[in-house]
């Protein structure tokens, strides 16, 4: 066994990994390594690895061979892996084949879909505190490299902080809060709490290392929330999806933060021809989706072009998704010609949106902002659930 004392932990760790501020969030199948070298090379300090099924990971090298692959390079570190489960002993299994790959591992508590409830982990272990401790106690005690959590917040900011106490306590190193209640998806996804992780931060000892997540729609949001919450980085999981470039400094230039989409998609699929990874089995899980969300903007104007990417591009033809890309630029240099792309339309600091965001046109890429929830049906989907006594207060997202 390893003593804790010998390796760093909590902000001695975060200087070691050079204070990370934008991170890319550890996301279900669509944190793979192209996406992850994507991320760092549009502005991400740390990335984390999509979550793994801590009891396959540690059985079944097959499964391991399939969901992660990673190279020794710089733009793969720091790396933070991700698992769920719900067993001391397998996540330290699991854990110590990641180790030789990774700067730490993180236990998912914050997955709130079906699945979770079913395998009793990710958001559904805040029901079971003494497993959690557990967990987090066996990793950080007997692995070589540092212990994180990634949760979500209770009703009761009281119950909130009590429940990030046990978990620093049993030896996270850090503390990713995702600022919405475990009952907050799909269409009830709402606005995160940003007031309840600002309580975090100044409840909690002054060297904890906390992160946030939740309300990442544009690049100034990162500022936005390090100000607002006063954490050390900031998340962001689906923004990312929509615009890599959101972990850019917000004072880039406009036409960099939001990318055309011809040339994002492009500059993806390079990546993956770049590193040789068109038959990785990860990346070509995840490709199609990367694909429609990053194109998102104008498929409903150009629907060709979405029922290409739907019907004729498939990942085991990798080169279907360049022609795709293909014939969308074409599409749009036909756009431009016929002054349908403008240039007094090209976002900029003056034209703002409902908002207060800058207005960006169909062609280039930007967030995918959720149809509000009627407040009531949210009211009593939460009043509802059985964790919930009352809707967490809501923040404007534009405050």
């Amino acid at each position: 066994m390893m003593a804790a004392v010998k390796k760093l932990h909590g902000r001695e760790f975060y200087k070691k990994l050079g204070c990370p501020k934008r991170i890319l969030a550890p996301m279900v199948d669509q944190s793979e390594l192209p996406w992850r070298i994507l991320a760092r090379r549009s502005g991400a300090d740390l990335c984390y690895s999509p979550m793994f099924h801590s009891r396959l990971f540690s059985e079944s090298e097959d499964y391991r061979s399939k969901v992660f692959s990673t190279r020794d390079i710089p733009e793969e570190k720091p790396l933070i892996i991700q698992f769920c489960g719900n067993d001391p002993e397998i996540m330290l299994k699991a854990a110590q084949l990641a180790a030789p790959y990774c700067d730490a591992v993180d236990l998912n508590l914050g997955c709130p879909q079906g699945i979770a409830k079913k395998g009793k982990y990710g958001s559904f272990l805040q029901d079971n505190w003494p497993i959690i401790e557990s967990i987090i106690k066996k990793l950080h005690e007997e692995l070589p490299i540092p212990v994180t959590a990634k949760i979500r917040i209770f009703p009761d900011p009281k119950k909130t902080l009590e429940y990030a106490e046990m978990i620093l306590n049993a030896g996270a190193s850090f503390l990713a809060v995702h600022g919405r209640l475990r009952e907050q998806k799909g269409q009830f996804t709402g606005v995160a709490d940003w007031e309840q992780i600002s309580m975090l931060r100044k409840s909690l000892p002054a060297g904890t290392v906390l992160f946030a997540n939740g309300n990442i729609l544009h690049p100034c949001d990162i500022d936005r929330c390090i100000e607002a919450t006063g954490v050390d980085g900031v998340m962001s999981a689906e923004g990312s999806l929509y615009n890599p470039k959101i972990f850019l400094p917000s004072n880039s230039p406009m036409n960099i933060l939001y990318p055309r989409v011809d040339d994002i998609c492009d500059e993806y699929l390079n990546i993956i021809r770049e590193f040789g990874l068109d038959t990785d089995y990860s990346t070509r899980s995840a490709i199609k989706g990367h694909m429609f969300k990053l194109m998102r903007p104008l498929l409903s104007i150009h629907t060709d072009i979405r029922s290409m990417l739907a019907t004729e591009c498939t990942p085991r033809d990798f080169e279907s998704f360049p022609r795709a890309v293909a014939a969308l630029r074409k599409r749009l240099n036909e756009c431009k010609e016929k002054d349908e792309i403008r240039e007094e339309d090209e976002p900029n600091e003056e034209k703002k949106d409902e908002l207060g965001y800058p207005k960006i046109p169909w062609w280039r890429a930007q967030p995918y902002v959720r149809p509000s929830t009627e407040p009531s049906v949210t009211k009593r989907k939460l009043e509802e659930a059985p964790v919930s006594e009352a809707p967490v207060k809501k923040l404007n997202i534009t405050s």
